[in-house]
């Protein structure tokens, strides 16, 4: 057999192979839900500031929806939801394509409060994180001694592109990067208990895809404390810790997350202002014999969402997974 053909082969028993061990194949991203006093007013917030989103009606309420696909649920609610204690949902996130245009559009909007990115834990501050010094070694942010450092050897901020942050109805902290291709939604960015554990839970569990860098960790080992060091620029003035970090993905939408930044576990995401998220399955009686199987905590059991199938899961950070099926 010459050594194409044998290529061809052993890629065909691959792919059988994994069509064998795990036919479920990969969840999508299906929506964000948020629960809100004022829904109606909450989407027209977010069609007016991400002009690439319409308002629909799913499940017989109102929502938000993403040019590729994604929804943004809402819940009305009495009183405004909490926002504390810290849960697995830190922020979402949208492409955009040219974030300086949208920042310069948001200052001149009275409803849109632009979030400071802080530059030090003195109060420097900047609106977009290109405007600083530049992450080193994939790290969104530099230590007190690398900003010394970069001071020291004269480093410029690199202008242009960078992420930047605007505060949303009911509290909601959202982020718009660019410049992109197109305007849409595109992560939900989580904080965790054990950053790596939580990556391979989702891969074993839920068949999330893990990116090029894979994973270098076990579940004997992927226990990795919190760094020494906070990081800057910041949403808060004293910093963030950046590492541990581990990120999944569901379709084109990243589920990024930092390790916890202080010692106090995070809390269920029920009730608050990011509820939950969901993934779309077209199978979802076979995805229950999966999780059932493999002692995940079901949250709610198999009910009707408007005209779909649904379940609840809780993940390895107390963070609600809604399943939903669509065929």
């Amino acid at each position: 057999m010459n050594t194409k053909v044998l290529t061809v082969t052993v890629l065909f028993a691959a792919v059988l192979a994994w069509g064998q061990t795990d036919p479920l194949g990969v969840p999508g991203f299906h929506h964000l839900h948020l629960n809100s006093t004022n829904p109606e007013a909450a989407i027209d917030f977010y069609t007016r500031q991400f002009p690439s989103t319409s308002k629909i009606t799913f499940a017989g309420a109102p929502a938000l929806k993403s040019p590729n696909n994604v929804l943004v649920l809402f819940t009305k609610v009495n009183r405004p939801p909490a926002l504390q204690p810290q849960t697995a949902i830190w922020h979402f996130g949208w492409h955009v394509t040219d974030v300086r245009k949208n920042m310069e559009t948001y200052k001149q909007r009275p409803e849109v409060k632009l979030l400071p990115l802080y530059t030090t834990d003195q109060g420097g501050f900047v609106l977009v994180s290109s405007d600083t010094w530049p992450g080193t070694g994939g790290v969104l942010g530099l230590t007190k001694a690398q900003i010394a450092d970069a001071k020291a050897k004269g480093v410029q901020p690199a202008g242009g592109a960078g992420f930047a942050y605007l505060q949303g109805p009911e509290g909601a902290i959202i982020e718009y990067q660019g410049n992109m291709p197109a305007e849409r939604f595109n992560h939900v960015h989580m904080y965790r208990d054990d950053p790596f554990c939580d990556q391979l839970w989702y891969q074993k569990h839920l068949n999330a895809q893990l990116g090029a860098r894979g994973s270098q960790y076990t579940e004997s080992n992927c226990k990795v404390p919190r760094g020494t060091d906070r990081t800057w620029p910041a949403l808060e003035k004293e910093g963030m810790y950046r590492t541990a970090a581990a990120p999944v993905t569901f379709g084109d939408v990243s589920l990024n997350s930092y390790i916890r930044q202080d010692d106090h576990p995070l809390v269920s995401t029920r009730g608050h202002l990011a509820d939950h998220f969901a993934l779309s399955v077209n199978n979802l009686d076979g995805w229950i014999r999966k999780l059932r199987a493999e002692g995940v905590e079901f949250l709610e059991q198999p009910y009707k969402l408007g005209e779909l199938r649904a379940v609840m899961i809780e993940g390895p950070s107390h963070e609600a997974i809604e399943w939903v099926e669509v065929k």
